[in-house]
């Protein structure tokens, strides 16, 4: 029998290789960008077309390479970065394996042109999946300039793979977005099509935040400084009243590398628990500078993820540096032992006279007593906040509640919500009245029992479903803005407004772009209520963001579920008694009356059986 087992060929080897690194345009442009930045570049372009299925090209005036490094950065695991397995312990740079121009190089037509300071000439270097076509001297600026062109060309199933122009776009600007942060010192720029998107001159770093997340960040920011024999800890966190519903601007870097911690996210949390609402997060941009033997980055394909030596003490670090950082700038509720004595009341003079506080009494009061003309019944009224006829409609109550009248406290009402635990609810007219409980729930009596509806979930239920129609139909109504509102977003923020401009437009928006990341509001949805444009707009884009998943559902889905959680009531709202009514009208002549957009209960029963059972007749 032949032997089974073969040595991959390098260009098969190269394309599984490229398939760990290089999962998108976004994977390329990191791995370029992050070498332009090993490079001592002070100035990097980023040019893509087509949202880099056509071109992605990076220019830098770094250190350049000369004619044999040129050709040799191509090969697997050549790199400058280490000579021996004890320097993975001590990286500093960003690249350190030299898979990423070998895996680039094996999924894209490439063209490499670099000089070093210094040289008269420099190298032109021309590969097409892995295959060098040709190498030759060639007059170029300083630093590397390199091309990737029609990426994934050999690879048509991975091409076929790709998400759409805008999302995978959307990708890129993420990737820029967290290596612009890490660098302020750097300048960059970034064109896609031929139209400059971001510009982002040499700045600190909070200069550089609002250069990128735009200038409201100015005064959403409190600065962190904390330097400890273990990590130093430097960056920016948000005040609590920015903190936002789904996940936004949260970023750490250690070493002025992106990383992913969801045990850090806790310990930043953490110290908001008291003073931001459940389900609500909070910003951060925050640095830390740890020895690399400290570390351990080589764990991940991609090295967002990384290990610490102790993770318990930089846990803590970051925890308590985070909760001095919000009580220095007076934003937790502390006992404040240095208290500004000019607002500080003096203590009472011994001279002061206090008069005790009198109560008035009505002793003719009797509750008991029915006759309005005596002295009480004026006293009664009010005290008691109620009048005679409230007092005989108790009376009426608590009769017929002992005597077993039907229906006692629910005479009086509108429609009844006939229900089966699971079977199709209908519209019956009865004489029972719906109420509302908690502030949360909307509650009816039934001829079989009880039927509870949330409130929240059965709003959103209703407008998911119309908003739906409304972009299958084109039909939103727009409600115009007395006055105009202009926004500025970041710049990913803007790309996907953008993108799903369409989309809005058939919701009912009325949006123009301005430029510059920044748009023009001039009507709202109808269905709204009168919210206010930006609140709108930023909520539906964070939940669009949080949970948007292209390979599961159609973008509608999820762009209505979006818009539906940020127009609906919000929770602890008073509902009057026609707007209850309606809330019930509307929701079971929806398709899905009994769950939420996103699969909850929004209505549920508890019968009379149940009921007796928790008495245990």
């Amino acid at each position: 029998m032949a032997d089974l087992i073969k040595l991959l060929p390098d260009s098969v080897a190269n394309q599984i290789a490229a398939g760990e690194v290089v999962q998108r345009p976004a994977s390329a442009v990191k791995e370029l960008l992050e070498n332009a930045i090993d490079s001592g570049a002070t100035s990097i372009q980023l040019i893509i077309k087509d949202a880099g299925r056509t071109l992605i090209q990076v220019i830098d005036n770094g250190c350049g390479m000369s004619e044999t490094d040129a050709r040799m950065c191509f090969e697997r695991h050549a790199t400058s970065k280490i000579k021996t397995a004890d320097d993975l312990f001590a990286i500093k740079t960003k690249g350190f394996r030299g898979e990423a121009m070998a895996s680039v190089a094996a999924v894209a037509q490439v063209e490499l042109r670099s000089r070093r300071k210094g040289d008269t000439l420099g190298t032109k270097i021309l590969i097409e999946g892995s295959e060098v076509i040709s190498q030759e001297p060639e007059n170029c600026p300083e630093g590397t300039h390199i091309q990737l062109k029609n990426l994934f060309f050999n690879v048509p199933a991975r091409r076929n793979f790709l998400k759409s122009n805008q999302v995978e776009t959307r990708h890129i600007m993420e990737e820029l977005e967290r290596v612009a942060l890490a660098h302020p010192e750097i300048a960059f720029s970034f064109a896609h099509n031929g139209n400059e998107v971001v510009n982002l001159p040499v700045a600190n770093l909070k200069q550089r935040i609002i250069g990128i997340f735009g200038k409201s960040f100015n005064e959403r920011l409190v600065p962190v400084d904390e330097e400890t024999d273990i990590v130093k800890l430097r960056g920016f966190i948000g005040k609590p009243e920015f903190a936002k519903k789904v996940r936004g601007e949260q970023f750490f870097f250690v070493n002025n590398r992106f990383i992913r911690s969801n045990y850090l996210n806790h310990a930043v949390n953490n110290t908001y628990r008291e003073l931001i609402k459940e389900g609500m997060h909070p910003t951060y941009f925050l640095f830390l500078d740890v020895s690399p033997s400290f570390i351990d980055v080589n764990i991940h394909p991609t090295k967002t993820e990384i290990k610490f030596e102790d993770e318990r003490a930089v846990y803590s670090i970051v925890n308590s540096t985070v909760r001095r950082a919000l009580g220095r700038h007076n934003l937790t509720p502390t006992l404040d032992f240095e208290q500004e004595t000019s607002f500080k009341p003096g203590p009472p003079s011994t001279e002061a006279l206090f008069n005790p506080p009198t109560i008035k009494v009505n002793t003719d009061y009797n509750p008991f007593k029915t006759d309005t003309k005596t002295a009480g019944s004026s006293s009664r009224k009010e005290n008691t906040g109620g009048s005679r006829a409230d007092y005989e409609s108790l009376n009426r109550i608590y009769r017929e509640t002992l005597s077993g009248g039907k229906d006692a406290g629910f005479s009086q009402g509108a429609d009844e919500i006939s229900s089966q635990q699971h079977g199709e609810a209908s519209i019956e007219k009865e004489q029972y009245r719906v109420f509302q409980l908690n502030r949360q729930y909307v509650v009816s009596q039934v001829k079989s029992g009880l039927v509870m509806i949330d409130q929240q979930r059965a709003h959103e239920r209703i407008l998911y479903e119309q908003l739906l129609r409304n972009m299958r139909d084109n039909g939103g109504t727009t409600q115009a803005e007395l006055f105009p509102e202009t926004m500025e977003f970041s710049v990913g923020d803007y790309q996907l407004i953008l993108e799903l401009m369409p989309e809005l437009t058939a919701l009912g928006f009325d949006i123009s772009d301005f430029g510059g990341n920044t748009i023009v509001v001039n009507g709202t949805p109808a269905d709204s209520k009168g919210q206010k444009p930006r609140v709108l707009i930023e909520l539906f884009l964070n939940y669009y963001k949080n949970d948007y998943n292209p390979s599961k559902d159609k973008k509608s889905d999820y762009i209505a579920q979006a818009m539906a959680k940020s127009m609906r009531i919000k929770q602890g709202r008073k509902l009057e008694q026609t707007e209850m009514q309606n809330l019930i009208d509307e929701l079971f002549a929806c398709e899905q009356p009994h769950f939420s957009p996103s699969g909850k209960p929004a209505v549920i029963s508890v019968t009379l059986e149940e009921i007796e059972k928790r008495f245990e007749r």
